[in-house]
């Protein structure tokens, strides 16, 4: 008896796909999320009120393009406070900063705009509730991460950042320590409750968030590339190479039994990733304008792909409030922008 797998329906004998057996499934939900769109339109609103330059520490959010858009509209990126010149307005970004930044900002007498994405500033606090209670506060995140960097200045004294499984046996405490543990907002889920899991074996008094820190929009996005792994020959999330929620959705999709690449844009996609592949999976991550997701599915159906459909998945309806000073009136909502992601 032959095991020979059977031929894909359109395969040529030379192993060739026919055009008429390429598909793409769009994952639904993907792109920007409440946070990012907020953090967008607070920096775009900044620049219609302010004028520019408006100053930004740090990518608003790590996606190379919105960062290109918002420097032609006047935006200036700063790694640092100590950048920007006294007495101009400085925006946070979305990934938060720490205590000490917001101090030296004040010594400079800066008009600073916070951008930071509520659900990372509600993990600040929860560090600060920690802290009082004299509990060591078990970071899982990764360590040079702006996010993590931020939560960590709230009890740099306090905090330990962990990592993976392994980094909760060397913890130098004892098994008794009073403890508390919290989580970077835009990890995966799978591994970020692993750690979790044996930080609760190892510690007999040890605390955390009712639920989970991790973003309901990386949730969902890391859900739906579940869907796409199981459905797809590959799946293509596009994101930047410094978004972790990106990253992370490509590690997702690879886990659950796909290959998975993450393209940057369409220039960066590789065409011998689509060998014999017929069905391709695209998502894109929660800081990934929906223009590049058109121009990766444009790239694809010059190669033969114009089958495209967009999957099930769970609806977002989240709107984050704009800072008072920057609300349109009677609505205090984001106003809609130019970066605004729209559907295909």
């Amino acid at each position: 008896m032959s095991t020979t797998s059977p031929p894909i329906p359109g395969t040529a004998a030379d192993g060739v796909l026919d055009d008429s057996a390429k598909r793409i499934a769009l994952a639904q939900p993907r792109g920007f999320c409440a946070g990012v769109r907020r953090a967008i339109g607070i920096v775009e609103r900044a620049l219609d009120l302010h004028g520019a330059p408006v100053y930004v520490r740090k990518e608003i959010v790590h996606n190379h393009h919105v960062v290109a858009e918002l420097e032609k509209r006047g935006a200036r990126f700063v790694d640092s406070e100590e950048e920007v010149p006294e007495g101009a307005v400085c925006v946070f970004s979305a990934h938060g900063v720490s205590p000490m930044v917001r101090t030296g900002a004040a010594k400079r007498r800066l008009d600073v705009i916070d951008a930071t994405c509520p659900l990372v500033a509600k993990v600040h606090q929860a560090a600060l509730r920690y802290a009082r209670d004299r509990r060591t506060i078990l970071l899982v995140g990764h360590a040079d991460h702006e996010e993590v960097e931020g939560v960590r200045g709230e009890a740099p004294e306090r905090t330990l950042v962990v990592e993976t499984e392994e980094d909760v046996a060397l913890l130098d405490l004892p098994d008794d320590a009073p403890v508390a543990y919290l989580t970077q907002t835009t990890l995966s889920f799978d591994e970020t409750t692993r750690v979790v899991e044996a930080l609760r074996r190892r510690f007999t008094d040890l605390v955390g968030p009712v639920g989970s820190d991790i973003c309901y929009a990386s949730q969902n996005r890391q859900n739906a590339v579940k869907a796409l792994a199981r459905d797809n020959d590959l799946v293509l999330v596009v994101g930047s190479r410094n978004s972790s929620n990106s990253i992370r959705m490509v590690e997702v999709a690879r886990q659950h039994g796909a290959a998975a690449h993450l393209v940057p844009d369409a220039g960066c996609l590789d065409e011998s990733w689509l060998t014999s592949v017929a069905r391709i999976g695209v998502s894109s991550g929660a800081s990934a304008p929906e223009v590049l997701v058109r121009g990766l599915v444009d790239r694809l159906a010059s190669l033969g792909y114009t089958d495209v459909e967009v999957a099930e998945g769970t609806p977002e309806d989240v709107v984050f409030s704009m800072p008072a000073r920057l609300a349109v009136p009677d609505t205090g909502r984001v106003p809609r922008t130019a970066l605004a992601d729209e559907a295909l």
